[in-house]
């Protein structure tokens, strides 16, 4: 039976169809979610996002979608993708202090090196740990497009490096993972992932 894959609509998800299709691609029912009772009809969600990490809060809010999908998150499989990676976090500090979902104990921050920010691009990222989303995908490139990064230093699954400065560009525990990626623009290596957090 094919997962029924969840895919957030909360005002930020600029790319919210490029993963649509993609997810369909990787083999998923896949469907978008802009209503707290449609969470209930999917086995798995993902969290996509561009933009800022206040702004994601905010209208997470007010969608009332907040609530719901942090309930949902202790038991549906679920991935956060760029920003939807970043709000997972406990903290941000774009434009300011501003809680997140605290889903990890992480915190986001302006990425600080030296080259152009953001970055944006293909970069291969290197596993820490051996993990069920990044499943035979290690070394492999992954198009990025950030200008701010999580700092978490207990659920690292992989690191990037960008001009000599490295930055955590997937974190994981149990059933919630988080990539700064977008696996939507990254080729074959993005629809594995996909088929990769399908099957968990």
């Amino acid at each position: 039976m094919s997962q029924r894959v969840g895919v957030i609509n909360y005002g930020m998800a600029g790319n919210i169809r490029s993963i649509q299709k993609a997810l369909d691609k990787a083999g998923a029912t896949t469907s978008i979610i802009e209503r707290s009772d449609e969470i209930d009809k999917v086995d798995k969600l993902v969290i996509p996002g561009v933009g800022t990490f206040p702004d994601a809060m905010s209208k997470l809010g007010k969608s009332g979608l907040l609530e719901p999908l942090t309930q949902a998150t202790m038991s549906k499989p679920t991935l956060g993708i760029c920003l939807g990676m970043q709000i997972l976090s406990r903290v941000g500090f774009e434009f300011g202090t501003t809680g997140g979902l605290a889903l990890f104990d992480a915190e986001v921050k302006s990425m600080l090196c030296d080259a152009a920010v953001p970055h944006m691009g293909f970069s291969k990222v290197q596993l820490q740990v051996e993990n069920d989303i990044l499943s035979g995908l290690d070394g492999e490139e992954f198009y990025f497009m950030h200008s701010f990064e999580v700092v978490n230093y207990r659920n690292v699954l992989a690191l990037t490096t960008y001009s000599e400065h490295e930055f955590v560009s997937a974190i994981g525990r149990s059933h919630i993972y988080g990539v700064q990626f977008h696996p939507e623009k990254s080729r074959d290596a993005g629809i594995q992932l996909f088929k990769n957090f399908i099957s968990i």
